[in-house]
């Protein structure tokens, strides 16, 4: 099977999370995308909700969507979740699928500064999706990765790992912590939010 992971902090899940994993799924005929929230995420101090109330809502939007499945491999971890510990483990309990790690043009720039990133790339393939205002240094170290490992569907490549495929996805312009900050504001959040997680955010009064 060829498996799209998608992993954050998803505080809260919003349609610039939903809409580029359904783009990743479709352009690169994948059988599922995985939604992996994080417990204990290394880039980021804290979350503002507690992991049970971010597990629900992507559940939720799991439940409404047929191409996600939830992964919970990493919230039930108790240490810091690195992404190569991970896969690692994903590779090992699934040794014939074909994982493709989706991510964002801001996250591949500051590939460098994760743990043991260049091993990613003997685990995984990466979808990378642009995001509106962020771009590459031509003479970065990831300019150059992207050079050496850019790949295409077309191309029938049997590699299960360590090709790069860029996605043309129209990515809506926000943030979770935007979202948050017009949550708190009482603010208009319906075209970034599915109506499944508006729901379980004014049920349970989060973000207020």
């Amino acid at each position: 099977m060829r498996i799209g992971i998608l992993g954050g902090t998803f505080d809260p899940i919003h349609l610039g999370h939903i809409n580029p994993a359904l783009d990743v799924k479709q352009q690169l005929n994948l059988d599922q995308v995985w939604l992996m929230p994080n417990h204990i995420p290394p880039h980021k101090n804290t979350t503002m909700v507690s992991s049970l109330h971010r597990l629900e809502m992507v559940k939720l939007v799991c439940e409404h969507y047929p191409e996600f499945q939830l992964c919970d491999i990493e919230i039930k971890r108790d240490t810091t979740s690195y992404s190569v510990t991970t896969l690692t483990l994903l590779t090992q309990q699934y040794p014939q699928y074909e994982f493709f790690f989706i991510m964002g043009m801001d996250s591949f720039i500051q590939l460098p500064l994760w743990y043991q990133w260049q091993s990613l790339f003997s685990l995984c393939h990466i979808a990378l999706c642009q995001r509106p205002g962020w771009t590459i240094d031509t003479h970065s170290e990831m300019a150059k990765q992207l050079l050496l490992r850019q790949a295409y569907v077309s191309d029938n490549d049997q590699s299960k790992h360590g090709k790069i495929y860029r996605i043309d996805s129209q990515l809506i312009d926000i943030s979770s912590t935007e979202i948050r900050q017009r949550l708190h504001q009482h603010t208009d959040t319906q075209s970034v939010l599915h109506p499944s997680t508006r729901a379980y955010i004014e049920q349970h009064q989060l973000y207020r």
